[in-house]
C-alpha cells in the first residue's frame, strides 16, 4: 500500500525554509486572486511558528497579525515588511519581460534624447 503524505503538512515542512518560502509568496504574486498572497502568508506563519512567534520576531503586536492576515485583512505595507522580514525575506521589484517593458525603455530613450536636443540647443 502506497504511503500518501498530507498536503498540508508537507507545505508546512517545506515552509519552514525561507528559499521556499521565497518561492511561494512569489508564486502567490502571480496570481490573479490578491488574496492569494495574504494566504500565502497565513501558511508561511503557521509553517514558522505562528502568530505569536511571528509577533515577538517583528516586535508589533500579535492581534495586529492576526487582523492584517485575516481574510479581509489589507496589510500596510510597513506591516508587510515587518512580517517579512521576521521570516528572514526581503521585497524586491524587477521589471516584467513584456511589451510594456519594452514600451518603458523606448519612453526612457525618447525622453533622453528630447533633453539631449533641448540642451544642445541651448
Amino acid at each position: 500500500m502506497v504511503k500518501v503524505k498530507n498536503y498540508k503538512e508537507h507545505l508546512l515542512e517545506r515552509l519552514q525554509d525561507s528559499e521556499e518560502a521565497a518561492e511561494y509568496l512569489n508564486a502567490a504574486l502571480h496570481d490573479d486572486d490578491p488574496h492569494a498572497f495574504l494566504l500565502a502568508l497565513r501558511d508561511i506563519t503557521e509553517a514558522q511558528g505562528g502568530m505569536g512567534c511571528l509577533a515577538k520576531q517583528s516586535a508589533l503586536n500579535r492581534e495586529n497579525f492576526y487582523r492584517t492576515l485575516s481574510i479581509r485583512g489589507n496589510p500596510r505595507f510597513f506591516n508587510l515588511l515587518a512580517v517579512l522580514d521576521a521570516f528572514g525575506l526581503e521585497l524586491s521589484i524587477q521589471a516584467r519581460p513584456s511589451k510594456e517593458t519594452e514600451t518603458g525603455s523606448s519612453l526612457i530613450k525618447t525622453c533622453h534624447s528630447q533633453m539631449k536636443c533641448a540642451s544642445e540647443s541651448k
